[in-house]
């Protein structure tokens, strides 16, 4: 595969990321529920940006968050463009284009997104507002897609969790969350044929 190739399914994913993420922010207010099946549910939150809404504590850790994932996206993006030139697998090289178009797709909110919208708590975010939320490097990442299967009591007997709440699938994710996922998902599961050497 080439590398134009490769930067056009990255550029396809970061548009569709950023227009269903700007879409949301404009639209909905922060925690409003849409239900399109009892399965699956467009849920406005915002996070900080680390798996599952974790952080990192202290007045920089935000910006120590970023700029970690802009080291590591050059590093991913010299590895799209080693494995293009080394002509890898297309397996391993679609897989890389996916995890950094995701990766990129999380960086734009966290940079930028705390200078171009208002706060959306109890009220629709204004693009390019004249009183943003945040500042530079500390925007908050917008998830949408809740999928909760099944929720409901677990049997007693269970050990740790018998007799409390539990919902399956319990993450609120957006198109990069997706994007990276199945770029690593593809990594896993076509191992042998992503890493395939003649």
């Amino acid at each position: 595969m080439s590398l134009k190739k490769a930067y056009l399914i990255i550029f396809i994913l970061l548009l569709v990321d950023q227009i269903s993420k700007i879409y949301i922010k404009t639209n909905f207010v922060l925690g409003e529920e849409v239900e399109v099946f009892s399965w699956f549910k467009i849920l406005f939150i915002e996070n900080e940006g680390m798996a599952w809404g974790t952080e990192i504590p202290g007045a920089y850790g935000k910006i120590i968050l970023t700029l970690f994932r802009l080291v590591a996206v050059t590093g991913i993006g010299y590895w799209l463009w080693d494995s293009v030139k080394k002509e890898s697998s297309n397996y391993l090289i679609v897989a890389i284009a996916l995890i950094l178009a995701g990766a990129f797709g999380n960086i734009i909110d966290s940079v930028f997104y705390g200078v171009i919208f208002d706060d959306s708590y109890n009220n629709v975010a204004t693009l390019f507002s004249d009183q943003p939320y945040g500042t530079y490097f500390h925007g908050k990442v917008v998830d949408m897609f809740y999928f909760p299967f099944w929720s409901g009591n677990l049997p007693s007997w269970l050990p740790i969790w018998g007799g409390k709440n539990f919902t399956f699938f319990n993450a609120i994710f957006n198109i990069a969350d997706m994007a990276i996922s199945t770029g690593v998902g593809v990594l896993i599961v076509f191992n042998k044929k992503a890493f395939h050497k003649d």
